[in-house]
Order: structure tokens, then C-alpha cells, then sequence
């Protein structure tokens, strides 16, 4: 198995590499705009820690607030742009501009595509670099006529099948796995091995989700958030939790048909509610569906999923609707090389014990109180 991590890991990274066109430095960015878009993405690229690119420079009518640009230097305004690209030589021009009505500079930008520069929108950039989704810069109707929501019967059907094909290996291979965790939570703490709780699954639909128990049984009234309940994660617990060896169960769940391999983790019933009202209510204030919760029903859930090797847990409204933008980016991006990713990722935690300080917090971020509204069995 770890032998098919590291593999899986290599193709991985000869697929980056291959993808960055085998350049010899860092790729340079002019970028258009001072606003909060393009405050953000010099951030994100700052905050790279093997920069793929460094910005040349920032173009823009308006003076860019004090302090942001750092290391990037205000080269001038729009109208300069002509002189600008040739002076910069950039290899991308990212366009961050919060107005672009009247001021978009269209020949000079499809001149410097004729010449082999690319020219990316500004919420392209950021998702790029941050993995996710940027839900406060993505208008609606960019989602609704965006093809890559789309997705295809074959490539549902593969992601099903390579599903069901890892569920059956994983079964059989960690079937002494099974033994031997179910011999300790069942010494370790007495009381049922397995718990059951009602989740949110395809399509809207609840399923009973199965995991190794890890808490002790519940005495007061149940709390949503496991920040709430750590006192009552058994010393197993915390061992199962840290290496989520917790959610083996659920390879049962993925062959019922209720959650493939990958995709977003399935809240809890009364976690999906809650959610799904907050998103109303953002969606009544500002007049746009911001969160677009429902979409992470699009797809059947996950065991794993890319919110959760690139965030990690949630553990109040605000992580969680965070949380949201990775789980948007996961069902717009879907691949198999996207898959194998997460696979990986997920793996090399599980192999290293990573992925959190504490098994506390490592429960306590994806509102990952299960046990106390569930059953045991």
C-alpha cells in the first residue's frame, strides 16, 4: 500500500511539472487592477511557498491602497498598458479590475494573446491559487454557463466504478484492520462497536452513514460541534480519529451506493438543515445565493474529499461555509487526476498520523459531531 502511495504520489507531481510547460523560473504576471481582487491575489502569491509565479508588476487608474502592493511595484495606468507589456515581457496578464465597463483594454489583450501571452481573469487566477472557489468574486451566472459544472455520464461512471473497485480491494485487504480496531473499541471503552447516524447524501437524500464509535455515549444534551464534546472522545478514539481509521466503515456505505470514494464529506441531517438556512438567509440580505450550498448535493459524498486534505475540519458556520468554496472547486474541477490527488493526500495522513496538532482538533473542524445526534450499533 505504501509502495502505491509513493507511485501514485510521482505520477502527481511529473503531471504539475509537465503542466508548467517546463519553464526555467517563475512565470511573470502583470496584473490589472488595484481593487480587492487583486489585493488578494498578490497575497495569495506571496503566501506560496514555492512561488510558480511573481508579479511583475500592477497596472491600474486608481492608486492602490497603502501598504498592500509589498514587493510589487505601481508601474501605471491603463493607458500605458501598451508600453507596460512590452517593458515587463509578462508571461500571463491576469485582469483584477473592479470595473471593466469603458476600460478594459480588449485589442492590447488580444494582441498579447496572438503572442502567446495568456490573459486570465482575475477569479480564475484565485481559484488557481488557492484551490477553491472565491464565492464573494464569482457571479452566479458565471456558475450557471460554466461548462465545467457539467460533468459527463462516462466520467460519473468511471469515478463510480473506480469506487466500488477500491471499496471491494480495501474490504478484503483491511479486513484484519476491521478485527483488530472493532477488538479495540469494543475492550478499550465496552458498549457497541459501530456507529450509525442519519446523513445527507446524492440528490438531497438521507442515508445511515457507518463509522467505528469513538465517543463515550452522550449524558447531556447533544451539542452540533465537537468542540463542544471532546471530553467524551474515548482514549481509542483519539487513535482512530488521528489516523481516520474511523472511517473505514464507510467502504460499506460506498458499495450501497450511498457515498463514492471521493467528493464532499455528507453533513448530518441537523448540520444540513442548519446550513441550508443560513444560506437562505445570506441569499434574502444580499440577493444572491452566495453560498450555493445545495450544489455539494450535485455529486454523491465523499470518505474523503479535497475541502478536506486542503482545509481540513469545520467546526462553526463560518469554517463551514468556507469549507464550501473547496467543496464548489472539487465538483467544477472533477477528475480522475483530481481523485488520485486526494487519494494521496489522504493516505500520506493516514500512513503519518498528520493532519492535526490533537485528535481533538482534528474532530473538531468539520462539525464532525456525529455520535451524540446518532445511534450506536
Amino acid at each position: 500500500m505504501e509502495r502505491l502511495v509513493v507511485i501514485v504520489g510521482f505520477l502527481i507531481g511529473l503531471r504539475a511539472t509537465w503542466r508548467g510547460g517546463g519553464r526555467g523560473g517563475p512565470e511573470r504576471v502583470l496584473l490589472l487592477g488595484t481593487g480587492s481582487l487583486a489585493r488578494a491575489i498578490v497575497k495569495e502569491i506571496e503566501r506560496q511557498p514555492e512561488p510558480r509565479c511573481t508579479v511583475a508588476g500592477v497596472v491600474g487608474d486608481a492608486p492602490p491602497a497603502p501598504g498592500w502592493l509589498s514587493n510589487c511595484p505601481h508601474l501605471g495606468t491603463l493607458e500605458d498598458i501598451g508600453r507596460l507589456i512590452e517593458e515587463t515581457r509578462p508571461d500571463r496578464i491576469v485582469v483584477a479590475l473592479s470595473e471593466r465597463r469603458g476600460r478594459l483594454p480588449i485589442c492590447r489583450l488580444l494582441e498579447s494573446r496572438a503572442r502567446g501571452i495568456v490573459v486570465e481573469d482575475g477569479a480564475d487566477t484565485l481559484e488557481r491559487l488557492t484551490g477553491k472557489l472565491a464565492l464573494e468574486t464569482v457571479p452566479p451566472s458565471s456558475l450557471i454557463f460554466s461548462r465545467e459544472f457539467a460533468k459527463s455520464r462516462g466520467q460519473l461512471a468511471l469515478a463510480r466504478a473506480l469506487s466500488v473497485l477500491m471499496a471491494v480491494v480495501g474490504l478484503i485487504v483491511l479486513a484484519p484492520v476491521f478485527g483488530l480496531v472493532a477488538l479495540l473499541v469494543k475492550v478499550g471503552s465496552g458498549g457497541p462497536v459501530f456507529f450509525v447516524q442519519e446523513r445527507v447524501g446524492w440528490l438531497g437524500r438521507p442515508f445511515k452513514l457507518i463509522k467505528f464509535r469513538t465517543m463515550d455515549p452522550i449524558q447531556r444534551p447533544s451539542s452540533e460541534w465537537v468542540r463542544d464534546n471532546t471530553d467524551r472522545i474515548t482514549r481509542v478514539g483519539r487513535w482512530l480519529r488521528r489516523c481516520r481509521l474511523d472511517e473505514l466503515p464507510q467502504l460499506v456505505n460506498v458499495l450501497r451506493g450511498d457515498m463514492n470514494l471521493v467528493g464532499p464529506r455528507p453533513h448530518p441531517v441537523t448540520n444540513f438543515q442548519l446550513l441550508m438556512l443560513t444560506a437562505r438567509n445570506m441569499s434574502e440580505r444580499s440577493g444572491e445565493a452566495i453560498p450555493y450550498y445545495s450544489l455539494r448535493c450535485a455529486i454523491r459524498p465523499g470518505i474523503t474529499g479535497w475541502a478536506q486534505v486542503r482545509y481540513g475540519y469545520a467546526n462553526s458556520l463560518e469554517e463551514e461555509l468556507e469549507k464550501i468554496g473547496y467543496d464548489l472547486y472539487y465538483i467544477k474541477h472533477m477528475s480522475l487526476w483530481l481523485d488520485l490527488r486526494v487519494v494521496f493526500e489522504t493516505a500520506r495522513t493516514m500512513f503519518s498520523g498528520r493532519g492535526s496538532s490533537t485528535a481533538d482538533a482534528a474532530s473538531a473542524r468539520e462539525g464532525r459531531l456525529e455520535e451524540p445526534a446518532g445511534r450506536a450499533a
